[in-house]
């Protein structure tokens, strides 16, 4: 129950400070943190929650790192359904509590509210296949790269940093293309506040990031496996 408390706690985190920073801080153009800051946040928000509760939970904060641990061996086949749902019921709080928030300004049209699209949805108008290609390699990078910063060849200690910062840089590639997902249980949560068509859309930013982080960490454990 501790570990998924923790998952729950830090998917809040995840959402409340990324999806948060787009929706409230990137929203005025005089605070000026543009792309970039809001990349930087979801990167931040990964960095400081694993030094916080990987010890707990391992920090996974997303079903695509739930799944693709257990695809590399890292995890635990029977512990992924209270994960996922720890994670998702995390974003969901988040995103109501960023709703209500949101909503305290007078006038204010919440439109996107951070979610994630594709086609017409798309911040930069781009095709389904162009979002879901771009979805599924980048999680499978992601997964890479947490799969090696974890190994226990790698330094330790430095894991958060480096997974971290493979967000941001994630955030700052495809947040043009389709926001930027690789996490359902992000899309989900402020998807089911958002104006528009994005709920009928959530499917891919599911389907794409679970794929994704799966072939990434067997992509990893077939790199780094020791004959």
């Amino acid at each position: 129950m501790n570990k998924l408390i923790a998952e729950f706690i830090g998917t809040f985190w995840l959402v409340l400070g990324g999806c948060g920073s787009a929706v409230l801080a990137a929203a005025f153009p005089e605070v000026g943190i543009g792309l970039h800051g809001v990349s930087l946040a979801f990167g931040l928000t990964v960095l400081t929650m694993a030094y916080a509760i990987g010890h707990i939970s391992g920090c996974h904060l997303n079903p695509a790192v739930s799944v693709g641990l257990w695809a590399g061996g890292r995890f635990e086949g029977k512990e992924l359904p209270g994960y996922i749902i720890a994670q998702t019921l995390g974003a969901i709080a988040a995103a109501a509590i960023l709703y209500l928030i949101a909503t305290g300004r007078a006038g204010v049209d919440i439109g996107a509210f951070a979610s994630n699209g594709y086609g017409a949805l798309s911040p930069g108008k781009y095709s389904l296949v162009a979002a879901l290609l771009c979805e599924v390699v980048m999680t499978a990078f992601f997964l890479f790269v947490i799969m090696g910063a974890t190994d226990k060849r790698a330094p330790a200690g430095f894991a958060p940093i480096a997974i971290g910062l493979c967000l941001t840089l994630i955030h700052l590639v495809s947040i043009p293309v389709t926001n930027t997902s690789v996490n359902p249980a992000r899309s989900t949560g402020v998807a089911l506040f958002a104006s528009g068509g994005y709920i009928m859309q959530l499917w891919l930013f599911w389907l794409a990031p679970l794929v994704g982080g799966a072939l990434g960490a067997l992509m990893y454990k077939a790199t780094a496996e020791q004959k």
